[in-house]
This record gives structure tokens, sequence and C-alpha cells, in this order.
């Protein structure tokens, strides 16, 4: 814990000396072009942070990790031991294994891109342009990436994609449709006129489920995009006052963990159970098939 509280109080005393900004930035910027695609200032941004990312876990563990961990190979492996426990009773022990990939990606990838905004530069240097109406706009070089709704959309995109194909591995088509539109209720416990009335009550919860899970990345990218988009206005606002900065700071953290943590949940839902359902059925604990 030590070694990430410095972590912590480094990156703190690192932004705390950023240029204050000259106005709140409400769009990204086109920079470049690259093959024809647009290049925004959150994409530049998000590049440097996957860099960054890159290099320092290759400098951490080295070139191989060693049987006696290193400094740097045991902080990475205290992360990732932290995630894992984290995580593992959410989504279940035998999806784990799977799903950690993917949840400790989004949360240290969420995590930095939230910091990176506390940064000197980021969000804070750019060109100012003058509307016909007299109106200013400010368009920085560079800008967080989770302060983009087009980043957060992909963050979420992506996540419900690691979604579906990890509850299509482990749960299967068949408990998938159970676990929506299947009757929960014991049919030998319960009269068979109540027992089909129910069936009809979940199949229109079922429908009602499907509209959640269609809605699900619209909310995570909301929810993103919002506390962040929102704290660097207000740091901008502030000229980053260190009360502000220092809420920015825990706010980035929370909201990498809330995403993280609402992924895994929605994991969870359909795959956490299945252990209970193959032991029922005499089912072994390899992952389902897919057909």
């Amino acid at each position: 814990m030590s070694r990430v509280t410095k972590f912590i109080t480094a990156v703190s005393l690192l932004g705390l000396s950023g240029l204050p900004a000259r106005a709140a930035v409400d769009a990204s910027a086109t920079q470049f072009e690259l093959f024809g695609l647009p290049v925004t200032n959150s994409i530049i941004t998000t590049w440097a942070v996957a860099l960054a990312l890159i290099v320092a876990v290759r400098l951490a563990i080295g070139s191989k990790p060693t049987l006696v961990p290193s400094r740097g190979q045991a902080m990475v492996e205290s992360l990732i031991d932290g995630v894992r426990e984290l995580v593992e009773p959410i989504v279940g022990k035998r999806t784990a294994p799977a799903a950690l990939p993917l949840l400790l990606t989004l949360f240290v990838f969420i995590l930095i891109n939230n910091w990176s905004g506390l940064l000197p530069g980021v969000g804070t240097i750019g060109m100012e342009s003058h509307g016909e109406d007299g109106s200013h706009h400010f368009e920085p070089f560079i800008r967080p990436f989770t302060a983009d709704m087009n980043g957060t959309i992909a963050l979420a995109v992506v996540a419900m994609a690691g979604w579906a194909v990890l509850i299509w591995r482990f749960a299967g088509p068949k408990l998938i449709l159970h676990d929506l539109f299947g009757n929960k209720a014991n049919r030998n416990e319960v009269p068979a006129a109540i027992y089909y009335f129910l069936t009809l009550i979940f199949l229109a919860v079922g429908v009602i489920e499907i509209i959640s899970i269609a809605i699900r990345p619209v909310s995570l990218s909301f929810r993103l995009f919002g506390n962040v988009f929102g704290g660097e206005n207000l740091l901008h606002g502030t000229f980053f006052a260190f009360p502000f900065y220092f809420l920015e700071l825990l706010i980035g953290l929370v909201q990498a963990l809330v995403f993280t943590l609402l992924v895994s949940v929605y994991i969870g839902l359909i795959c956490n159970h299945g252990d209970d359902h193959a032991a029922e059925h005499g089912e072994d604990h390899e992952p389902h098939a897919a057909h």
C-alpha cells in the first residue's frame, strides 16, 4: 500500500503544476486525418496512455516474469490480485480467469485516462477561435479520452461485447434463455395454474430485461462521460484548486471502479449461478462450447 500511496501522491503533485485552462471544452476537436479518418485530441491522449501503460508494464516486469518477483513485478501482481479478489465473487470462480483480462484492462485503462486530465497541459494547451457571433471557443491539443462521449461509448461497446462472449462461453444459450425468460418457480412446489401464470409473468420480465440490456451501453457511457467531463470543467473553472483537484483524483478512481464493477455484475448475473446450475444437473465445470 505504501507504493500505491507514493504513486498517488506523485500524480497529485504533478497535476498541481498544470496550467490553468482558458475555458471549458464541450466537444472533441480533429487534429489531423490518418488514412482518411479523423484523429481527435482525445484519441491522441488515449494513444499516449496506452503506450505509457505498455512501456510501464514492460519495464516493471522485464522481458520475462521471474519466480522471485522484482519490485515492479510485485506491484503488477498485487494489482492483478487485488482486481481478481474484487471481481471473482461477482462473476464466479469459473468465469473469473477468462473475465479478469477484460475487467483488469478496463479498470486500469479507464483509471489512467480519468487521471490524465489532471496532468499538466491536458485540456489546457490549445488554440482559441472566435466565432462570427463574437463567441470564443477553446480547442485543446489533447484532452482526456473519457471526457469525450465517443470514447466512453467505445469503452461501453467493448465491455458489452466482452460480456456477450463470456456469457455465451460460460453459460451457453440454454441457460441464457432460461435466465431471461424461464420460469424460476419450482413446478413441484406450486399449483399448476399458478406455475403457468408465473410463466407468462417471467416472459414479460424477460422482455423488460432485454430492454435493460440494450440500455446498458448507454448508461455505462453516459455515467462515465458525465462525471469526467463535469470534473474537467470544474477544474478548469476553479484553476485547479487543490480541494477540487483532490476530489477529481478520487472521482477518477471511483468511476473506474464503478464501470468495472457494473460490467462484473452484468457478467455475474448470468454466469455466477452457472456453478449451481451445473452441479444440479451433474454437468462438468468446463465452458460450454459455442454452436
